[in-house]
């Protein structure tokens, strides 16, 4: 099995070192292209208006000057056409992607990539409480076995998985739960304007969700009681429950 990975958080991150020891209990055959600089929050917007650059470590890993989006089109279109991965696995990202999280998220973009370009592909999150202390370790531990327990079932077109796993030691983690995407009670963005050395103003953007109290089943309400969640996402974003409705009042 030939895996390609990808993040979101840029290729020397530590959570792509934890991705590519995963990877290693999975196959000998791994093959690396990610972004050269973090970027985090890109979803999934090309890059149209720049040229791409590529910087080769090796003739299995690559950075790219671009966004998650671009660096999964030139592994599968360009780099390794000819011998493309059976997997994606996409990051392990330093912090959740959960509930609308997966709008905004590079880490679930190269994984949405992948699996529209027709591979299957698993984006890997691990939820952060204290910046301080990441338990990366909880991710290195327990994504093999349970991606190996995927790759036995047929997600079918146009699904990939999504998989966060709680801000704590491997030891106290209460299990797994397959879960639907949640939502927040509450998102709050903070717009911090400043003024430049040159009297021009500026802006920093911060996006600092809050939990809430998430509804039991949603991949919020299981990272939030100790538990790892999995949840399938499909690329197909129509709300089937509304079309036949739409249909009775624009004739």
């Amino acid at each position: 099995m030939r895996i390609l990975l990808s993040n979101d958080d840029g290729y020397d991150a530590p959570g792509m070192q934890v991705l590519r020891r995963i990877a290693a209990q999975l196959s000998d055959d791994v093959i690396v292209v990610a972004p050269a600089k973090e970027q985090s929050g890109a979803s999934r917007s090309l890059t149209l208006h720049d040229p791409i650059r590529l910087q080769k470590f090796s003739d299995t890993e690559y950075a790219v000057e671009g966004t998650p989006t671009d660096c999964v089109m030139m592994a599968l279109n360009y780099l390794f056409k000819d011998n493309p991965p059976d997997l994606i696995l996409s990051g392990v990202n330093r912090g959740a992607n959960l509930g609308e999280d997966v709008l905004y998220s590079g880490t679930v973009a190269a994984a949405s990539e992948g699996t529209l370009l027709g591979v299957r592909s698993v984006a890997l999150s691990q939820c952060i409480l204290d910046a301080d202390q990441i338990h990366w370790n909880t991710a290195e531990s327990m994504a093999p076995a349970i991606i190996k327990k995927l790759l036995e079932k047929d997600w079918g077109a146009g699904t990939l998985i999504n998989i966060n796993f709680p801000p704590i030691e491997e030891s106290e983690v209460e299990g797994l739960e397959i879960c639907h995407q949640g939502q927040r009670d509450l998102s709050n963005l903070i717009i911090d304007d400043r003024v430049d050395a040159r009297g021009r103003e500026y802006y920093w953007l911060g996006y600092r969700p809050s939990m809430g109290e998430p509804g039991a089943g949603s991949d919020l309400h299981a990272v939030n009681n100790k538990r790892v969640s999995i949840t399938p996402l499909n690329l197909n974003l129509t709300d089937t429950k509304l079309l036949s409705g739409l249909e009775d009042v624009i004739k």
